[in-house]
């Protein structure tokens, strides 16, 4: 059997890899790697970051986002989340954005990972998972870079957070905010404390 199948064998359909994870069972991984990329077994996605499309009757399914996104930044700890999000709040943000946003603790740009574009920001603390209160702060944070009315979202953010949970709306706010949310919040958030 030749170095490439061998390589071969141990690829899974679906799964992402780092070009040094295809090292361990290969002396000459860039030139299989080529091999693999140039026949079409692999996609190349980004440097050094590979994907073994899974076969469907519809054709090659995509790598699933959270596990590109953890190959890429070879780390657990991420929020993967969308403008998009904010439409689930009912503030009437309505825009649809093509747009992927992963706060994490490594990288920060925009970068293309296969035929998708992620907008990693660094960032010192999010939660594991997106809560309707940290979406509201969240969406107060990055409001200038929305395409909607923004007076008209901020007055239906200040009516929204009237009913949220005070004290977990408080703690998104002390945590994930900044000066913005923070000012913008203060006043509901110490009515909540008298």
């Amino acid at each position: 059997m030749s170095k490439l199948n061998e390589l071969k064998q141990h690829l899974k359909r679906g799964h992402v890899y780092r070009r040094e994870e295809l090292a361990h069972w290969s002396k000459s991984v860039d030139r299989h790697l080529g091999a693999l990329v140039g026949d079409g077994t692999l996609q190349k996605l980004s440097q050094g970051v590979y994907y073994y499309p899974k076969e469907t009757v519809f054709g090659q399914t995509p790598p699933e986002e959270e596990v590109l996104v953890r190959k890429f930044l070879k780390d657990d700890r991420f929020l993967l989340t969308s403008p998009n999000a904010y439409n689930t709040l009912g503030v009437g943000t309505t825009q649809l954005y093509n747009k992927r946003t992963v706060y994490n603790h490594k990288r920060h740009g925009e970068f293309m990972l296969g035929n998708r574009k992620f907008d990693f920001q660094v960032k010192p603390h999010f939660p594991a998972k997106a809560s309707p209160e940290f979406l509201m702060v969240d969406l107060v944070n990055n409001l200038d870079k929305l395409a909607e009315d923004r007076p008209a979202i901020l007055k239906n953010v200040l009516n929204k957070a009237q009913s949220m949970d005070k004290r977990k709306l408080k703690q998104s706010v002390s945590t994930y905010g900044n000066v913005r949310a923070k000012k913008l919040f203060e006043p509901i958030l110490q009515l909540s404390n008298a």
